[in-house]
Formats: C-alpha cells, sequence, structure tokens
C-alpha cells in the first residue's frame, strides 16, 4: 500500500495497492537488488537498484542523454562523498513473466546450488532496463576516524580501504580521512575511460575482456617504474594507488598479482573502490601470503566478513550495519576511534608482556637445568641427581610460577597517554626488537653464566663449609643450598626486568621466594618409612645454624646479577630502546589517574564544554545484547535527563530503552 499524489486531483492524495509478486535478493556478488509487481491495472514492472557499473551493463540501447546525464551527476555526487545508486525498471508482458516465474521456482526449491541457480535466472529478467536516474545519501565518517588514521600511519602501519562505494566517493572518503593528501602522488587504474567505454558499448565481452587485461598490465607496469624511480629519489612524494573493481579482477590474475602487490607495497595508502567481498578477501590473502606481512581487516558489515576472516586479525565493529562483522572477528569495537587503543596500547603492551615472559620462561629453566649438567661432569654421568625430584617438581608449578603471570598481566613500559602520543613507539614491534634471536642469545648467555656460578660457587662453599657438629656439608646440603640460591636469583631477576613495579609484584616475587622456605621448613621435617635415604631430612635446620649458609645466600645472587646489572646500565645508557628514552624524558612526571585528569580539564572548559563534560561523566548502562571490549553508545541522554542537564535526544535511546536494566540512579541530596 502506497500514499501517492493523486494522479487527476492536484493537491489531493489516494492510497494504491502493489501486488508484490518476486523479490531478486539482494546479495554481494550482484550488487542489485529487483522486485517484480503487478500495478492495479494489471500492467507488470520490474524496478531495480544497484551500483551504477552493474546497471548501466543491462540497460537497453538508446537514451544515452539520459545515460550522460545521470553519470555527470553521479561523478559530482561522489565528489561530494555521497554514497550514490542507480534506478531502473522494464515493463514485461504475461507471457515472458509467466515462462521465467516457472524458472524462478524451480530454482528457489532447488535443494542443490540455489543461491547459484537463482542468480543465473535473474540474468535472465534484468536485462534491457530503463534508466530512471540515481540517488544519493550522506554517509558521515565517525568522530575520530581521520585523526584516528593519522595516528596508526606515524606508528608505521600502512592502510588499505577496500570499499564498495564509487571510486570518486572513495577518493573523497581517503581525503577526508587524511589517508591521501595533495603532496601524495595518486596512480589511478580505472575502467571509467573513454577508450573502454568505447570497447563496452560494442558488446562483445571477448574483446571487452582482452582490452581491459591488456589495459590494466599496461598500467600496473607504467606505475610500477614511476613508483620505482619516485622511490629512488631522496625527496620524492608519497605514493597512493587507486584502483577500481573491474581492474582488480584482472589484476589479480595469477600474471599480474605480483606486479600489483609489488606496486602496492611501494606505496603508503592503498584504495580499492567498487569492489565486492570476494575481492576484498582476495586482497587481503595476497599481502597476508605474498608479502608474508602481518595483517589486520576492520569493518562493520555482512560484506566485510570475508575480509575479516582472511585477515590475521579480524576487529568487528558493532554499529547499525549490524552483527555480523562482529560474530565473525576476533575483537569487537564500538567505533573506529578506538581501533588507536586497540593497537598502540593495549596491542603493543600484550606485545611486550609475552615477549617477556616466553624470554624469562627460556632463561629460568635452562638456568635450572644447567646447574644440574654441570653436576654430571663431577659424577662421571652416573644419573646421580643434583635436586631433590619435589625440588625439580615445584620449581616451575609454585616457586617461580606467581611473578612471571603477573608480569605477564601488569607490567607497561609506558603510559596508556604516552603510547598514543609517541605512536612511533609500535614500530619496536614491527621490527620485533624484543624476540630477535640476539635477545634470546642474550638471555641464553647469562642463563649459561648464572648456572656456573650458582653450581661452582655453592660447591666450593660447601666443601669448605661444616655443620655445628663438625662435619663438612654433604650432597643434599649443597644442592639445597644451591636451590634456594637459584629460587631468589631468577625471582629477583624478574624484578630488573620489569619496566613498571607495583605491590603484586612484590607480593608475587617475595610470596614465591618466603614459599620456598616454607616449603624446606616443612620438607625438611618430615620424614616417611618407605624413605631409607633420608635425603633431606633436616637439612635446612642444619644449613641454617652456620654461617656460610648465610654468607652464600648473600654472595652468590649478587655475582650471579652482577653480569645482567653491567649489560642493562650500559644498554640503557649507550643503546637505549626508543622506550627507554620515553622514559628518561617523562621519568618526572606523576602519571594522573583518568578521572583526576578530566577533573583538572573540566576547570578550563567553556559552558558548551561543561555541558558536553557533564553529559560524558554520566553513567553508561550496557546493553543485554552486547559484551565487547568496548560497548556501544548507550544511554547518554536517558542518563541525562535523569541527572537534571539537558542533551539532546539520540535515535538509540528509543530502540535501547526497552532492553535496560532498571537501575536505581542515586538522587542528588
Amino acid at each position: 500500500m502506497v500514499r501517492e499524489s493523486h494522479v487527476e486531483k492536484m493537491g489531493k492524495i489516494q492510497d494504491v495497492t502493489y501486488e508484490i509478486l518476486n523479490v531478486l535478493e539482494f546479495n554481494s556478488t550482484r550488487k542489485r537488488q529487483s522486485v517484480i509487481c503487478r500495478y492495479p491495472d494489471g500492467r507488470l514492472v520490474l524496478y531495480c537498484k544497484g551500483a551504477d557499473t552493474v546497471i548501466y551493463e543491462r540497460l537497453a540501447d538508446g537514451n544515452n542523454d539520459l545515460r550522460n546525464l545521470s553519470r555527470e551527476h553521479l561523478e559530482q555526487f561522489g565528489s561530494a562523498g555521497l554514497r550514490t545508486l542507480c534506478l531502473a525498471y522494464r515493463d514485461l508482458n504475461m507471457d515472458l513473466y509467466e515462462s521465467w516465474n516457472e524458472k524462478f521456482i524451480q530454482a528457489k526449491s532447488s535443494l542443490r546450488d540455489r543461491e547459484k541457480k537463482l542468480d543465473e535466472v535473474s540474468e535472465l529478467i534484468e536485462k534491457d532496463l530503463c534508466l530512471i536516474g540515481c540517488t544519493a545519501i550522506e554517509d558521515k565518517l565517525q568522530e575520530g576516524v581521520p585523526s584516528c588514521i593519522e595516528t596508526l600511519s606515524r606508528a608505521g602501519i600502512k592502510i588499505w580501504v577496500l570499499t564498495g562505494d564509487k571510486m570518486e566517493t572513495a577518493i573523497n572518503i581517503a581525503y577526508a580521512c587524511s589517508l591521501i593528501n595533495n603532496s601524495m602522488k595518486q596512480f589511478i587504474i580505472s575502467s571509467e575511460t573513454d577508450a573502454i567505454r568505447d570497447v563496452e558499448s560494442r558488446g562483445d565481452q571477448v574483446e571487452i575482456a582482452r582490452f581491459m587485461r591488456d589495459t590494466v598490465k599496461q598500467e600496473l607496469k607504467k606505475c610500477l617504474e614511476e613508483a620505482q624511480h619516485s622511490l629512488l629519489t631522496l625527496s620524492g612524494p608519497k605514493l597512493a594507488l587507486i584502483i577500481d573493481g573491474k581492474c582488480l579482477m584482472y589484476a589479480l590474475d595469477q600474471a599480474l598479482r605480483k606486479s600489483l602487490l609489488e606496486l602496492s607495497l611501494n606505496c603508503n595508502s592503498v584504495v580499492c573502490c567498487r569492489v565486492s567481498p570476494l575481492q576484498k578477501a582476495q586482497v587481503t590473502s595476497l599481502v597476508k601470503k605474498g608479502a608474508r606481512k602481518i595483517t589486520l581487516s576492520i569493518g562493520d558489515g555482512a560484506n566485510d566478513v570475508s575480509m575479516i576472516q582472511a585477515a590475521h586479525v579480524g576487529v568487528g565493529i558493532s554499529g547499525l550495519e549490524g552483527m555480523q562483522a562482529v560474530m565473525a572477528s576476533d575483537f569487537a569495537i564500538a567505533q573506529f576511534r578506538f581501533l588507536s587503543d586497540l593497537l598502540l596500547v593495549h596491542g603493543r603492551w600484550s606485545y611486550l608482556r609475552i615477549c617477556k615472559v616466553v624470554t624469562y620462561f627460556f632463561y629460568k629453566n635452562l638456568t635450572f637445568t644447567l646447574t644440574q649438567f654441570w653436576f654430571t661432569f663431577q659424577t662421571g654421568f652416573s644419573g646421580q641427581r643434583f635436586y631433590d625430584d619435589w625440588f625439580q617438581s615445584l620449581y616451575n608449578v609454585i616457586f617461580t610460577a606467581l611473578p612471571v603471570i603477573i608480569v605477564g598481566l601488569f607490567d607497561k613500559d609506558v603510559s596508556a597517554a604516552l603510547s598514543k602520543k609517541y605512536p612511533q613507539l609500535y614500530m619496536e614491534g614491527i621490527r620485533n626488537n624484543f624476540f630477535k634471536w640476539r635477545v634470546v642469545a642474550v638471555w641464553a648467555v647469562f642463563s649459561v653464566y648464572q648456572s656456573l656460578v650458582f653450581f661452582y660457587f655453592v660447591t666450593a662453599s660447601g666443601q669448605r663449609g661444616h655443620n655445628p657438629s663438625g662435619r663438612m656439608f654433604g650432597l643434599w646440603d649443597v644442592s639445597t643450598m644451591g636451590f634456594t640460591c637459584v629460587v631468589i636469583t631468577v625471582n629477583i631477576r624478574l624484578l630488573m626486568a620489569c619496566n613498571s613495579i607495583t605491590r603484586w609484584h612484590h607480593i608475587s616475587i617475595w610470596g614465591s621466594i618466603l614459599a620456598w622456605f616454607v616449603f624446606i621448613f616443612i620438607y625438611s621435617g618430615i620424614t616417611t618409612p618407605w624413605d631409607r635415604q633420608e635425603n633431606v631430612y633436616f637439612t635446612i635446620y642444619v644449613l641454617m645454624g652456620t654461617f656460610c649458609f648465610y654468607l652464600t645466600l648473600l654472595l652468590v645472587p649478587i655475582f650471579a646479577l652482577l653480569g645482567d646489572f653491567a649489560y642493562h646500565g650500559i644498554q640503557r645508557w649507550f643503546f637505549p630502546y626508543d622506550y627507554q628514552i620515553i622514559q628518561e624524558i617523562h621519568r618526572h612526571e606523576i602519571e594522573i589517574p583518568s578521572r583526576a585528569r578530566l577533573q583538572e580539564v573540566a576547570i578550563h572548559l567553556t559552558a558548551d564544554e561543561e555541558r558536553s563534560y557533564a553529559i560524558a561523566q554520566l553513567p553508561r548502562e550496557k546493553s543485554r545484547h552486547t559484551g565487547f571490549a568496548f560497548d556501544s553508545p548507550g544511554y547518554e541522554s536517558f542518563f541525562a535527563l535523569q541527572q537534571g542537564i539537558h542533551a539532546p535526544q539520540k535515535a538509540w535511546d528509543v530502540v535501547r530503552r526497552a532492553s535496560m536494566r532498571k537501575t536505581n540512579v542515586p538522587k542528588k541530596k
């Protein structure tokens, strides 16, 4: 039922009923949607809307003036950053429709390859269309997108835009996002040229494909030569590649994809427009497998799912486009601007923590194992163990487990604010500075050095030490004393590797050392009927009655960590990492908590800014439908009214208020 203006009576309206006979659904391959309807007078009409490239291919001959005029309008709308669609129709006679409808019903009821058969049947009737015109709507960028992209570019991340929009629209969006600027040299490979249009007007598909392939090959070769020449010059401009879906289809051919990849990697920015979801996934896989680079895909719609799944890391934006991208992604965020926090702050911290945890695990186990390895030279490789079985079993489970977990959770080199202020710090992860073979080799060298100190210093002190009864230290006395030094040293060594030390670090490290002493006091005081060897029975009590034990516990860790201390001092002073330079610059600054920092800023706000700040401080109710790292925009205006602050009504408040949990907001006294 459609309410229309009356045809005969001016200023009057009438309700007209149209019968919808068939709906040819939209999908990413077709890039269009059609309906077949019957007018009240029995007239059958097919209406089709879709991308201009798809609609123009299916137009009937003639009416070139309207085509050219609409094409000019489309270019104007695209240059203004608007998203465009073309509308067309076709009158159908009853015989044609009935014969086609039988095929449509058969395809719709097919159990195998239903989607493919429906597309083939749709092609039979979606042709010889008459152009109605074009539409354009504004699709504004989210807040903070340009600054986020600029920050990520400064961090050394190359950003590619894969979109289904027209080339003019895509270029306009790229300018708005600061991805492209006027100082860049742009390589544009487009199918919208006069030569290609002339070939397309002849209608020979074989000739069109051959001509397009040759044209794309020549353009890629030409652009690649210019790019390589530009890179050789010291003051050459930055490069940007812009290519549309038709040309990309031929560029992704096996013979041309190497040239495409080489050209793309030489460019600072790449914009692919009018691409299908399959092409998005192909471009992502090309970089992932061809260039062997770490890829991240971010999208908000169902047409981005294949791209998100093809990348190493997929990020979905939960918004008005639906939840398909979120459900297929590894991470979900509410707005694009949160990507800088995800990568530059949490992603970078995670990389540093993982590198530190892995290398430390390697270090502490190698140190512990090598100590026993040196012992085998004294026993002639007889198989005699140096440590008690329980010592070996609980070394990784209790005595050194908790500190490394705390470091993996809480360690950070610089604050979140400094991480975003200096995005170049992210390049340390791109260069993999903290997980190279050189870094592992340094840990291994100090493991060997410390294991030698542990074994030979402790055994040397044990040869000259005596217990209160005058007896020399035995094997289990020396091994217990050596294991005590190992536990103390490896825990303190982790404390030296921490960039930030909190109370949890102290609790875990000193608590692990204390746990060893508690264990050995209990274990040494227990003997069992089946333990005839009495390995470490009463050993710790005997050791603690000697001066040699305390002297060893003091000197051995100092000598063992002396090399690490000297190395880190020299490295920090003469060969510092980027984050260490930032630490020195801001070492006298006290990190202000986020709430206190906001209150300090609020003192200098204008009246309008105070109102916006007050709204920002309102509580946010998490949606029942989301549970992601960043919640979707919520109930700012709703809470504002309850707090007595005037705020404009948001469109999503009406919809989401129904699903909000009932909470009692405290009233102001």
